[in-house]
């Protein structure tokens, strides 16, 4: 079977709504059946062995904790915390919501579940208090991708085991982009909520400040721990992700009260099958690998771009344009399964460390999660506001514009971009 009919039956199963893991899985399976020197046994082996790795036990973890901090009521106090800090400011429920997803995201690692905790709080509240549903839906889809910039990040430990880039790098990468995004974002909430005279609150006194502070301690350490552990090379991320899992169980039960031993079937059940997405398509892609290894993708792509691209800056725009297309179809994982081992090679060749090449990969396709078709978390927001996809998309844009605004900063000046974690880690890029 040809190359170009196992891309064309690639798109044409896309097209037509396969799920993109069954959709590789099916392209992987013929296409090596097909090659009379390759058995057919090679694409369960590929695929067990792209999940025989201890990095990629993190994934479930992380998303166990953010289930267990959103069934254990946790985000609720997070966001009663960042509305006694920004409340007072025009549009403060506005600025709650991002807020509040800069912090999730230092215990999840997963934009869907920020989008789902928090939405499913802040966007009926929102609407109740004066926004309208655009402004809801848009704000909390797209404050949700910074779940998977700000540490840990769920894609930044499956990129990590791909290249072998170390995780406390990218980890540590990840936390200038992930403020200016947030800060970039309640800006244009600010001169919205200006322009539209959104609500406010009154600000809170400091004894009240100072007891949802002390009531929120122990949620509010918890990224404090994670992250610090793994920068400073006390734990590794599965490890982190496991104290994680633990912490959120012990605060929930017997700090916070809010969790009943009841409710831990169902919270596993639903991390199983949210991390089976995720692993399968990943083990997928694995298969899907080694018939690009046969036709030697990588090879050519990296003949491409030494024959005709001769500028750093124009192979890091060709890098997010083609991301920015492939995240509008295709989740994270198994596009950066399938495309980072092609572009990775070229990239040290032009000078781009993996970790910067990692950030841009990230980030870009954290845009693919508020991009229709696709647009996981979109879907998640709209759904819970009860608002049209296109609606949805149109709100979201102003904030896209943001990501991609930071995004570029680090794809072409890196060393501004990276100039605080430098101090920490002068190798870093």
């Amino acid at each position: 079977m040809s190359a170009g009919i196992l891309v064309g039956l690639f798109i044409l199963l896309i097209f037509i709504g396969v799920p993109i893991a069954f959709t590789i899985s099916i392209v992987a399976l013929l296409g090596i059946a097909s090659i009379p020197y390759i058995p057919e046994i090679t694409v369960p082996m590929k695929m067990f062995n792209g999940l025989n790795s201890f990095v990629l036990l993190a994934v479930p973890l992380f998303i166990l904790a953010a289930n267990l901090m959103n069934r254990g009521q946790i985000s609720q106090k997070l966001i009663n915390f960042c509305i006694s800090m920004v409340g007072h400011i025009r549009g403060g429920l506005a600025h709650s919501n991002i807020l509040v997803s800069m912090i999730f995201a230092g215990v999840s690692g997963s934009a869907q579940a920020d989008t789902a905790g928090v939405g499913k709080v802040l966007i009926p509240n929102m609407i109740d208090t004066g926004y309208d549903k655009e402004t809801a839906v848009g704000v909390t889809a797209a404050s949700s991708t910074i779940g998977v910039i700000i540490p840990p990040s769920i894609p930044m430990i499956v990129y990590a085991g791909l290249t072998n880039a170390p995780v406390a790098s990218l980890f540590l990468a990840g936390i200038v982009p992930g403020v200016l995004i947030g800060l970039g974002m309640m800006t244009v909430i600010y001169i919205r909520a200006v322009k539209h005279d959104y609500p406010q609150y009154q600000k809170a006194d400091l004894k009240k400040f100072g007891k949802l502070f002390i009531e929120t301690v122990p949620a509010l350490l918890t990224p404090v721990i994670i992250i610090g552990g793994i920068i400073t090379g006390w734990y590794t991320p599965t490890e982190a992700a496991a104290f994680a899992s633990l912490y959120a169980f012990v605060i929930s039960m017997f700090v916070y009260k809010t969790l009943k031993l009841k409710d831990i079937p169902e919270i596993l059940v639903e991390t199983l099958k949210l991390s089976s997405l995720s692993l399968f398509a990943l083990a997928a892609a694995s298969a899907l690998g080694e018939l690009l290894g046969y036709y030697r993708v990588s090879m050519h792509a990296e003949a491409f771009f030494t024959t005709y691209i001769s500028s750093r800056w124009l192979f890091m725009s060709i890098i997010i344009a083609f991301f920015l297309f492939v995240g509008t179809f295709m989740d994270a994982i198994p596009a950066m399964i399938l495309f980072v081992p092609v572009v990775l090679p070229v990239a040290l060749n032009f000078g781009i460390s993996s970790v910067v090449l990692g950030m841009v990969v990230v980030i870009t396709l954290a845009v693919g999660l508020v991009t229709p078709p696709y647009g996981l978390c979109l879907l998640i927001a709209s759904t819970i506001g009860d608002l049209s996809l296109e609606k949805s998309f149109g709100a979201v844009l102003p904030y896209i514009l943001v990501v991609l605004a930071v995004l570029f900063l680090i794809a072409f000046f890196p060393e501004v971009a990276f100039f605080v974690p430098r101090l920490i880690n002068p190798q870093i890029f």
